[in-house]
């Protein structure tokens, strides 16, 4: 008698089915246009660090909760995921990365693959057996550390080119080191660029030469430029060809936003382009890389925030102040440790080392300080690329001054990239600073083996890839991939982050690995504080885009062997399914 009346009321009262009504009366809501359910969703957000399900309208989150929760946000028209109990996570956040460059290699020979230098002479003279004369041949990813023979003859290491230039007579042949701060050139190449024992090496740069004087093929840092300013520059097919296979391979990786370590103002031309006509598909956050004049000239015109539907943000300049372990140019403050002083090479005037026994200085301190006033006076945020301990000491100098000079500015999150080497006495100052330690775990497990031969077991231990050292002085860690010099596959650099493992098995400095949820957090939140974002990415909460990635595996729980075998199953931006396996 009691029962079904009082059933009947709330039944008119809410309006909705009698399921729900059974476990209370809850409010009507608008429809969502995508719903993720019956999975684990992991949000990096404090406030509730994971859900069964979530729903989005439009680009943005609007709830988390259980699936009978976000249920009643199913309408007719809403795209229904069921996650059959995968992960979902906040979409990665490569803080570092050189976008263009991943579409740019895919169209290149891929040396990271070869054994050894022979392979590579290899590799080129299948090349030029379809290449027509005269037209360039190029290839990324060789690494001299890497391969399983020591090349003869050599210098550091470093092959001539001979071999090369025997295969490929009618070619110009260009092929970077993995790092990119390295080139070795044939002599076709050389020839069109009007190399010559006395061509003098360039500020900041060298051309490897042997005991006699003469250029081996070897060009490193700044005297790159005298080389390859002799390949054709693309055309804007090219130049789009490149940017869709950029797009693509990011999104396999569950790459949602990326953070562009230095590029033209040309570039940031083609991607506001892109932008206007909605085609940019991931986030992009773009450093300019220019000399102070153009960056006096250009930046006000320039700077965008949240282009394009808060895709496209030009904010950040990026200078670079050293070279790479890998080719021996990374700034140390004392000498290599496998190359002592007397075996530096000497320039082409017989004076003093252009690359000295500590690496080299690309670019003055002095020119890195106007830099740093450029970008403070207008409210551009300042990343520079420091690798060795005496570039990131440098570096944090010109930081110090420039921020007591400036003492109004507030909340500036300057940043070093890479940050892979530093003394023990500097690690603090990131912290004290506010300066973001811009890292990439994969580099510590690629690098690890030769690290203590460039630096000796002292300062390896002290601060080679110091990421436990710098959070425990509360410094902000963004994580990024650096591709095209690693690939910006995301499961390998997570697997480094929580593993140090190398590939022979072993740890480096297992001591300075982080949580999962320490390296989680590092490659979505700490990338978007790191590019000023945080406030509505990184984290899965209410109000906050809809950048997701779900994945194979739950990479909190997995054995940690099996992390590098998850896959990406969905890379969602703005509440759009852009990728599915």
């Amino acid at each position: 008698m009691y029962q079904a009346p009082r059933l009947l009321w709330l039944l008119l009262a809410c309006a909705i089915p009698a399921a729900v009504v059974l476990s209370g009366c809850a409010p009507r809501v608008e429809p969502a246009d995508l719903v993720l359910r019956d999975g684990k969703i992991v949000t990096v957000d404090p406030a509730r660090p994971s859900a069964q399900a979530l729903a989005v309208r439009g680009d943005t989150i609007v709830a988390l909760g259980t699936d009978e929760e976000i249920g009643r946000y199913i309408g007719d028209k809403t795209q229904v995921i069921d996650l059959g109990g995968k992960l979902a996570i906040p979409g990665f956040n490569d803080a570092h990365l050189h976008f263009m460059g991943v579409g740019d290699r895919k169209l290149q020979l891929d040396l990271g693959k070869a054994k050894n230098w022979d392979d590579i002479v290899m590799m080129v003279a299948e090349a030029a057996k379809t290449t027509p004369a005269g037209q360039p041949i190029r290839g990324r990813g060789w690494h001299q550390e890497k391969w399983d023979k020591v090349p003869q003859p050599n210098v550091e290491g470093f092959p001539f080119n001979d071999t090369l230039s025997k295969v490929s007579p009618n070619n110009p042949v260009y092929l970077t080191h993995a790092s990119g701060h390295a080139t070795i050139a044939n002599a076709k190449a050389m020839e069109l660029a009007g190399i010559t024992k006395k061509t003098p090496d360039p500020e900041g740069g060298d051309l490897v030469r042997d005991k006699a004087g003469n250029p081996i093929g070897v060009f490193r840092e700044n005297a790159e430029d005298l080389v390859t300013r002799t390949i054709p520059p693309p055309t804007p097919e090219q130049l789009r060809k490149t940017f869709d296979l950029a797009v693509q391979e990011c999104l396999s990786k569950g790459v949602t936003s990326a953070q562009d370590a230095g590029v033209s103002f040309e570039t940031v031309e083609l991607y506001r382009k892109l932008a206007d006509e909605k085609k940019l598909g991931i986030r992009l956050n773009v450093m300019v890389n220019s000399g102070n004049e153009s960056l006096r000239q250009n930046l006000a015109r320039y700077r965008m925030i949240g282009y394009g539907d808060r895709h496209l943000t030009v904010r950040t300049i990026k200078r670079v102040l050293d070279g790479a372990l890998g080719s021996r140019t990374a700034w140390l403050l004392e000498p290599y440790s496998d190359l002592p002083p007397a075996a530096a090479p000497t320039s082409a005037k017989g004076t003093q080392p252009v690359v000295a026994a500590t690496g080299i200085e690309t670019m003055p301190i002095p020119e890195l300080a106007e830099t740093a006033r450029i970008a403070i006076e207008n409210d551009f945020q300042l990343a520079v690329h420091a690798i060795g301990d005496r570039a990131n000491r440098e570096a944090l100098n010109v930081f110090e001054a420039a921020f007591k000079a400036h003492p109004d500015k507030k909340d500036l999150r300057w940043r070093i990239e890479h940050a892979q080497h530093l003394s023990a006495a500097d690690i603090p100052r990131f912290g004290q600073l506010g300066v973001i330690a811009s890292m990439q775990g994969i580099h510590c497990t690629s690098d690890g083996p030769y690290v203590p031969l460039r630096l000796g077991a002292k300062r390896a231990d002290e601060g080679a890839y110091a990421w436990q050292k710098l959070w425990k002085t509360k410094a902000i860690i963004a994580n990024g991939t650096d591709a095209p010099v690693e690939a910006v596959d995301t499961m390998p650099g997570f697997h480094a982050l929580v593993t140090r493992k190398m590939k022979n098995g072993q740890a480096f400095y297992p001591d300075e690995r982080l949580t999962r949820e320490d390296a989680l957090w590092t490659y979505t939140l700490g990338g978007a504080y790191a590019d000023f974002e945080d406030t509505f990415k990184g984290s899965l909460a209410p109000g906050k885009l809809a950048d997701i990635t779900v994945l194979s595996r739950d990479i909190m729980t997995i054995p940690e062997d099996e992390i590098p075998n998850t896959e990406v199953l969905y890379t969602i931006v703005g509440g759009k399914v852009l990728y599915k396996k």
